[in-house]
C-alpha cells in the first residue's frame, strides 16, 4: 500500500467517524423543518379560509347591564384630624416624665412636670402678705365708717389688697405651666427629653396625634371646581392594605392654584382602628354619577372609525357592524350609551378576521 492509498484511507475513516457522531442532531433538524413546514401550511389554510369567506374563529359576550360609575381619580396624602408639638411654654428642668412613647393619652393627662418650688414659694409668701391685706382694709373699713381716716386712705388699702390678689393669680399662672397636659386625646409619639433636662420653649419633648377621624388632602383638576363641593363622596385606598375606605369631602380651598391648575380639597373619613396612618399615600376616586343599569363593554371591541365608533354583533348566523356612541370609559372597559341592547352578542376576540355579512366560529363565550 502506497503513501497515497494510506492518506485516502485515513480521510474516508475520519469521515465516516465525524458523520456518525452528528447522525443524531442532522436527522433531528429534517424532522423540526418538516413539522414547521405542516404547521405553516396549516396556518396558511386557516388564514386562507377566513379570507375565503369561511367561518372566523371568535370569543363572544353576551351583553348585559351592570353599575357603573362616572368618577375622578386623584392622589392624596392622609392627614391627622389634630397634631401637635408638645413644648414647654417657660424655661426650667424637668422632674418627671409622666407617659411612654407610643402611649394613648387622654386630654388633660400630665406628660410632664417641672422643677416649681421656687415658685411655691413665692406663693406662699403672697399668700402670708394678702391675709396681712384682708385685716388691713377690713380696720381701714372700719375706721373709715366712724370718719377717723379719710377715703384716700382707704383707697389705698383696698388697691394693695387687690394688688396682692392679681399678684397670686399671676403666679398660679406661671405654676400651672410648670404641669405640661394633654391637650386633645391622641397618640404620643417618640420623646426627645430625659429627667432632669433643661427646657425652654425651643425644644421639642414630643408629638401629639388624633388620627380618629383621619384626613385626606388630594387635588383635582380645575375643571371639576364647580362639580365637587362640600359633602361629595369618596372611596380611597392606602399603601399596604388591600381594603377600600369611604368618606366624604368636609372642606374646599376656595382658589384654584395657578401653578399646577388644581384645586386642593380635604375630606374626613372614620378611623376608629387607626389603620390610616397620617403621611400615607393615598389612592383617591370621586364618584361624580352613578348609574345602576349601564352596558359595559370591553375597550378591545370598540373600534373607532371616521363616523365615531363601531362594534361587532353576530345576528342570525352572521357578523354585522353596528355603530354605538359611548360614554365613560376606563382601562379595561367603555359604556355604551346607543347602539346596543341587552341580549346582544358581541364579537370581542379576532375582530380583525370579521366582515359585515360572514360567518364566525365561536372558541369562546367570556363572562
Amino acid at each position: 500500500m502506497n503513501k497515497v492509498t494510506r492518506t485516502l484511507l485515513t480521510i474516508l475513516i475520519i469521515l465516516v467517524v465525524v458523520a456518525i457522531a452528528f447522525y443524531p442532531k442532522i436527522k433531528g433538524y429534517f424532522k423540526a423543518e418538516a413539522a414547521n413546514k405542516t404547521a405553516g401550511g396549516k396556518a396558511a389554510d386557516a388564514g386562507k379560509g377566513a379570507a375565503k369567506g369561511g367561518p372566523a374563529p371568535v370569543e363572544i359576550l353576551v351583553v348585559r347591564t351592570s353599575q357603573t360609575d362616572e368618577k375622578i381619580l386623584a392622589t392624596g396624602t392622609i392627614i391627622p384630624n389634630e397634631e401637635v408639638e408638645i413644648r414647654s411654654e417657660i424655661n426650667g428642668r424637668v422632674t418627671g416624665i409622666k407617659f411612654n412613647e407610643g402611649d394613648y393619652v387622654r386630654k388633660g393627662s400630665v406628660l410632664v412636670t417641672i422643677y416649681d418650688a421656687d415658685l411655691q414659694a413665692q406663693l406662699l409668701k403672697l399668700s402670708y402678705q394678702k391675709r396681712l391685706a384682708e385685716v388691713n382694709e377690713e380696720r381701714q373699713k372700719t375706721l373709715l365708717q366712724k370718719e377717723a381716716i379719710s377715703q384716700r386712705e382707704y383707697d389705698i388699702s383696698i388697691t394693695t389688697l387687690n394688688s396682692n390678689l392679681a399678684d397670686i393669680e399671676n403666679l398660679k399662672a406661671q405654676v400651672s405651666r410648670t404641669v405640661i397636659r394633654a391637650p386633645f386625646d391622641g397618640t404620643i409619639g417618640l420623646r426627645y427629653i430625659s429627667n432632669g433636662s433643661y427646657l425652654s420653649p425651643a425644644v421639642r419633648i414630643a408629638t401629639l396625634t388624633n388620627s380618629n377621624p383621619a384626613k385626606i388632602d388630594f387635588n383635582v383638576p380645575a375643571k371639576y371646581a364647580n362639580i365637587v363641593r362640600k359633602g361629595s363622596q369618596i372611596r380611597f385606598m392606602v399603601e399596604g392594605l388591600e381594603k377600600n375606605f369611604k368618606g366624604a369631602v368636609y372642606a374646599v380651598e376656595p382658589k384654584i392654584d395657578p401653578n399646577t391648575r388644581t384645586i386642593l380639597l380635604r375630606a374626613i373619613a372614620p378611623n376608629p382602628n387607626r389603620e390610616l396612618v397620617p403621611g400615607a399615600f393615598a389612592r383617591v376616586e370621586i364618584v361624580l354619577n352613578s348609574k345602576p343599569a349601564a352596558i359595559l363593554v370591553p375597550t378591545e371591541a370598540v373600534i373607532p372609525d371616521v363616523k365615531g365608533h363601531r362594534v361587532f354583533v353576530v345576528r342570525g348566523g352572521k357578523v354585522e357592524s353596528v355603530q354605538v356612541e359611548i360614554g365613560t370609559r376606563n382601562e379595561r372597559s367603555i359604556e355604551i350609551n346607543t347602539g346596543l341592547s341587552v341580549g346582544d352578542t358581541l364579537i370581542t376576540s379576532g375582530i380583525l378576521l370579521v366582515k359585515p355579512g360572514g360567518e364566525v366560529s365561536i372558541k369562546a363565550v367570556k363572562q
